[in-house]
This record gives C-alpha cells, structure tokens and sequence, in this order.
C-alpha cells in the first residue's frame, strides 16, 4: 500500500500549484493517478489554491502599490466586471455573405466586387487579389 511521504507531499502540493496536470504528477511519483488522489487529495487541493491566491496576492499589489496599469486593468475586467465594449452600429437590411472555399460549381452563379447592383441572397462573390 502507497504512504507518501512528507517530501512528496511538499511536491504534490508544489506541483499542483504549478499547474501541472495530475497524470503527470502520478508519473514522476510511480504511482496512478487514482492512488495519487486516493492518497494526495489534499496536497492537490490546497497547491493548486495556495498559487492562485500568492498570484493573486501580487497582481493586488502591482495593481495598487506598483504603478502596473496593465496589472491594475486585468484587477478591474476580472474582480469588478469591467469590460472592453466595441458598438457596431448597422441601417439598412442585414446582409448576408456565403464564403465558399475550393472550386465553385459550374451551375453556381459567381459575381465579382464591381457588380454590386446584381448581388442577391445565396449568390457566391468572387473577390480575387489586384494583380502586382
């Protein structure tokens, strides 16, 4: 029966706060990774939790103590819902565009750029690069 001992529980915890996944950690111990829970579960639990809270300890400070703008946006989008918000505004009818890729069918109706008064719904536009 697997006993881990202090020195593995130190790793586990470490390495789960590292972020490394639990099959992984089975592996550098020789054990399964059932047994690595069975017997770890707390050293997985508390690692993973201590991390997030020491980075979130110093992402606090850059944020306020630091002068990190960057730090202190990132603080604001995931604590306090901030957001980027981009407004696309649209009159008229909406326009609907069918992308194909390959080839086009020989019964399928191709227009180019420059005859936008004949374009139609479910029509394929052709658009090609200006040659050089």
């Amino acid at each position: 029966m697997f006993e881990p001992t202090d020195e593995q529980r130190r790793l586990v915890r470490a390495m789960s706060g590292f972020g490394i996944p639990q099959p992984d950690i089975a592996t550098h111990l020789g054990i399964d990774p059932k047994t690595l829970r069975k017997h770890l579960r707390e050293e997985l639990d508390r690692g993973s939790i201590e991390a997030t809270a020491k980075v979130a300890q110093s992402l606090f400070n850059m944020a306020t103590q630091g002068n990190n703008v960057a730090a202190a946006i990132f603080w604001m989008k995931a604590r306090a819902g901030w957001r980027e918000k981009q407004e696309v505004h649209h009159s008229g009818e909406p326009v609907v565009f069918q992308i194909v890729t390959g080839v086009p069918r020989v019964d399928t109706p191709v227009l180019t750029p420059d005859e936008p008064d004949h374009w139609e719904t479910g029509q394929i536009i052709q658009l090609q690069r200006p040659e050089d």
